[in-house]
């Protein structure tokens, strides 16, 4: 399997003044990510509002990404679904456009059993020959991956990893030990930024992350950093960059996100409806949040 990387950034999704996607912006937007650090792009996930994006528009957003950074970066599509007849189709549509692989988020609001899980994950991965990544995030699904699930998973081959954010270091901590006992190329990210040095210390490989829309460089300059044994190091950064972890999640992803790429100048345009932009108290929290930090991204 091709390594898809450390630090992967699970990208916004830009919009015109009239709610439709601008892809000169997102490819744009993907190139940038690339030059501040990012070795893979998450394309329409929840960050990229996959909930009101069509299935069409994804397509598209698949594509263009793609274009847009050729080999310079690994591709995953968003394809997950509370259906599995449907996120079967999204991932075979998403294989033939040519991406890298696909992230797929627990099935929400149906609230499955461990056992539907696993027969949903399975049969999305028995769809395809491209690497599968599991994303298990309780706090947006209600239903949460057991490690014992997860590790379940892991025996089928193009279960390649997964995306955790589900904050419990102790299940975490289970998935890492049971699946390199027997499976030692089983990665696991970080789902939450906050999250990415503890994970590490514990034997994460790195992060699917929000802030590195805007602190790219710093976050992989940490995951290096512990990596290379210079602990003191990445505890320092882990400890900068704690705040801008946090106060990004202060409404909900990706809000406060897409109002720091506007408010830098890289425009994104306003999230779709149910999702707003913060009203001033927060904009306010989010500008000052941003006057502590070098941003990464480069803006031209």
């Amino acid at each position: 399997m091709k390594e898809l990387g450390r630090l992967i950034t699970a990208m916004v999704t830009p919009f015109k003044a009239d709610g439709s996607i601008d892809f000169d912006q997102t490819k744009k937007l993907a190139k940038a990510l690339v030059a501040s650090g990012s070795d893979g792009i998450v394309v329409a996930g929840t960050t990229g509002e996959s909930p009101t994006v069509t299935w069409e528009e994804e397509h598209a957003l698949f594509k263009a990404v793609k274009e847009a950074v050729g080999d310079g970066a690994r591709i995953i599509a968003g394809t997950g679904s509370n259906s599995t007849a449907e996120a079967v189709e999204n991932t075979i549509k998403a294989e033939k456009l040519g991406v890298d692989a696909a992230l797929l988020v627990v099935p929400y609001y149906n609230k499955p059993t461990q056992e539907g899980l696993y027969r949903h994950f399975k049969a999305v991965a028995d769809a395809t020959t491209m690497p599968i990544i599991l994303y298990n995030v309780p706090s947006r699904t209600i239903t949460s991956l057991s490690a014992e699930t997860t590790v379940r998973l892991s025996k089928i081959p193009n279960i390649v990893g997964t995306k955790e954010a589900s904050g419990n270091l102790g299940e975490i901590a289970r998935i890492i030990d049971e699946t390199q006992k027997m499976r030692p190329d089983f990665t696991v990210w970080s789902g939450n930024d906050s999250d990415t040095l503890p994970m590490m210390a514990i034997g994460a490989h790195g992060v699917i992350s929000v802030a590195s829309h805007l602190v790219g460089l710093q976050i992989k300059q940490m995951m290096e950093s512990f990596a290379a044994g210079k602990l003191d190091e990445a505890a320092a950064l882990h400890r900068h960059l704690t705040p801008i972890f946090n106060n990004l999640f202060v409404v909900a992803n990706p809000i406060p996100v897409k109002y720091a790429l506007n408010y830098i100048g890289f425009r994104v345009g306003a999230p779709r409806l149910p999702l707003v932009e913060p009203d001033e108290k927060t904009a306010a929290f989010i500008r000052d949040t941003l006057k502590g930090y070098h941003i990464d991204l480069p803006l031209n």
